[in-house]
C-alpha cells in the first residue's frame, strides 16, 4: 500500500505532526511526505491512500490572508500562494479511487467551532474522494509548539490509519 501525505504548516508544527502519523502509516505502508507547496499536481495512480493535513486558520482551511497574517506573526512558510485549500481545489472533480483522511493542528480551546479537516473532508466528499473521519491534534496558543503527548497520539493514529486502509484496500 503506497499512501501520500500531503501538510500545510505556517510554524512547523503542522509538519510534525505530518511526519509522527507517517511514522506510524511506515509500519504498514511506503509513505511519502510533501509539504503541499511540493506536492503533485494530480495524484500518483500508484497511490491509494492520501492523507492531508493543516494548520486551522478562522476555523477552517488556511486562506492566502490568514497565511500571510502567520506570517506577519512570524510564521516560516515555503509557499504562500498554495495551502491545502488551493490544493484541493485544483483537483478535478469525479471518481477518485484513493482513501482520503484529512487532520489538523488547532489551539486547545474548548468548544471552538469548526477545524480545517472537518473543511477538507468536505471538499474532498465534494471531488469524489471516499472519505473517513478527520482527526485534531492541539497546539499551544497560535505558534504551537504541539501539546505534550499528541506527537505520539499522531504515531498511534497513523498505526490505526494502517490499519484501516489496509482493511478498505482488499
Amino acid at each position: 500500500m503506497e499512501v501520500l501525505v500531503i501538510y500545510e504548516t505556517m510554524f512547523g508544527n503542522t509538519a510534525q505532526v505530518a511526519r509522527a502519523i507517517a511514522d506510524g502509516l511506515s509500519e504498514h505502508a511506503h509513505v511519502i511526505v510533501t509539504d503541499v507547496a511540493d506536492a503533485p499536481a494530480d495524484i500518483p495512480p500508484q497511490v491509494d491512500a492520501v492523507v492531508v493535513g493543516g494548520p486551522t486558520h478562522a476555523f477552517s482551511m488556511s486562506r492566502a490572508s490568514s497565511r500571510e497574517s502567520a506570517v506577519q506573526r512570524g510564521a516560516v512558510t515555503a509557499d504562500l500562494r498554495r495551502g491545502i485549500r488551493d490544493w484541493l481545489d485544483a483537483l478535478p472533480r469525479g471518481e477518485h479511487p484513493q482513501a482520503f483522511v484529512a487532520f489538523d493542528t488547532r489551539v486547545d480551546v474548548p468548544l471552538l467551532p469548526g477545524a480545517a479537516s472537518r473543511s477538507a473532508t468536505r471538499v474532498a466528499r465534494r471531488l469524489g474522494f471516499t472519505a473517513s473521519k478527520p482527526e485534531s491534534f492541539l497546539v499551544e496558543g497560535y505558534e504551537g509548539p504541539v501539546v505534550s503527548g499528541e506527537l505520539d497520539r499522531a504515531r498511534l493514529w497513523g498505526e490505526r490509519l494502517a490499519d484501516e486502509l489496509a482493511v478498505t484496500s482488499r
